[in-house]
């Protein structure tokens, strides 16, 4: 039996020749292995690194492997959050023979953090509630791309800071399917699993304790179907107004973007009488603020993150407009801010913090700093002055999180 890769983007990621593939994972002794902080997983998965990046590699069937590896590429097309696939490792055997289960190979999230790291280190009640949203943001987004996930669960989960939020992301597709049109039926099966899954989390966390012993499990699992449905019903629920109202389908589709998605097609339909008209939304997606970040600046980040870059934009072209007595078009005022303000801010970063916080979410705290400073000192703090406090006082107290070694799990 012949040892057979199959990677993707190749050039972009090493060619894992070098790694012990006759041995079984857990007996693994090399010095690219690296101890990160993950969820709770049904089978071995070890982490390797190249350099600056980290792989996981986890043991499996080779059905399963090429399955799953398949399945995450397509999230991945779909622009869905979700790890990505690199490559699937199949014929192993050990030196003698014996056959060894596939391997499937992910790059590792930079700056994600497993649940229990955030619990550990700044469990709160408002947690509980940014983990539900992110949760229900993803399930939604997957459901409306027609995928059932069959496992989400936390230990399943990775999260991102997203200015002051958090994004979730996918880890394991192991059972996730791809129907188009994807029946209310199995929504609702995977919106119990997620359910059930939840529970069984947070029950963990608090034998562990790691929650108040208090928290109502249940209660907080049904908040999560409760916001499920809320969400569900904004993007995809008719709505009934008067046939002469000609600014409800532009309310409509403003109100969805201020929730951070984009209507691609709106259905309209005049009611029997002919006296009311039926607005349901036939496709959205997701968001809606990070791809006008993007066209604007050419920066890619997370959608709260894009909100908050472009208001700070938006404030920085009406200083311009001010000084200069002449309104900015948005990509003129884009330019001045990305040259004047987000690159000159973000290059003052000292090579030893970069790994504490994504550009973006230093730039979001960097704000939030200048505002509580300003406030607390009944003056405006300006950016310089706010920079050089922030990196001084604040950032050399956060954790190195963008490889979240377990030394660094609290």
């Amino acid at each position: 039996m012949t040892t057979h890769f199959a990677l993707a983007g190749t050039g972009r990621h090493p060619a894992f020749m070098d790694l012990p593939w006759e041995e079984p994972l857990a007996g693994w002794d090399t010095a690219r292995l690296v101890r990160m902080a993950h969820g709770v997983s049904r089978h071995v998965v070890r982490f390797v690194a190249y350099e600056d990046r980290v792989y996981a590699v986890k043991e499996t069937e080779p059905a399963a492997a090429e399955r799953e590896y398949r399945m995450l590429r397509r999230l991945r097309i779909e622009n869905l959050p979700a790890v990505e696939p690199v490559g699937v490792v199949t014929g192993r055997c050990r030196s003698g023979g014996e056959p060894l289960p596939a391997a499937l190979i992910t790059r590792y999230l930079d700056y994600s953090l497993p649940f229990h790291y955030l619990f550990g280190r700044e469990g709160s009640p408002r947690l509980n509630a940014k983990l539900i949203d992110a949760a229900v943001v993803l399930l939604v987004r997957l459901h409306l791309e027609g995928f059932y996930w069959g496992d989400c669960s936390l230990s399943n989960l990775l999260f991102r800071r997203d200015a002051g939020a958090l994004m979730a992301y996918l880890v394991d597709a192991e059972t996730a399917e791809h129907t188009p049109g994807l029946a209310d039926r199995r929504r609702i099966a995977d919106l119990e699993v997620a359910q059930e899954n939840l529970i069984g989390g947070l029950s963990d966390l608090v034998a562990a304790g790691r929650l108040d012993p208090a928290t109502d499990v249940v209660a907080v699992a049904e908040e999560l179907g409760a916001r499920y449905r809320a969400l569900w019903d904004e993007l995809t629920g008719p709505e009934e107004v008067d046939a002469d109202d000609r600014q409800a389908i532009e309310r409509r589709i403003r109100r969805l973007n201020d929730i951070g998605f984009d209507v691609e097609e709106l259905d309209v339909a005049f009611t029997a009488d002919g006296n009311r008209l039926v607005l349901r939304p036939a496709l959205v997606e997701e968001g809606h603020h990070a791809r006008e970040l993007r066209r604007l600046t050419g920066l890619e980040v997370q959608e709260n993150q894009a909100r908050r870059l472009l208001n700070d934009i938006s404030a920085y072209g009406a200083y311009l407009a001010s000084a200069t007595g002449r309104s900015l078009a948005p990509a003129v005022a884009a330019a001045r801010w990305i040259a004047d303000v987000y690159e000159p801010i973000t290059a003052q970063i000292p090579a030893e913090l970069r790994g504490r916080l994504e550009p973006a979410e230093f730039f979001h705290e960097l704000l939030e700093h200048r505002y509580l400073r300003s406030e607390r000192e009944g003056r405006s703090v300006p950016n310089p002055e706010a920079v050089a406090s922030y990196l001084a006082t604040v950032l050399p107290e956060r954790p190195e999180e963008r490889l979240l070694a377990v030394h660094d799990d609290a």
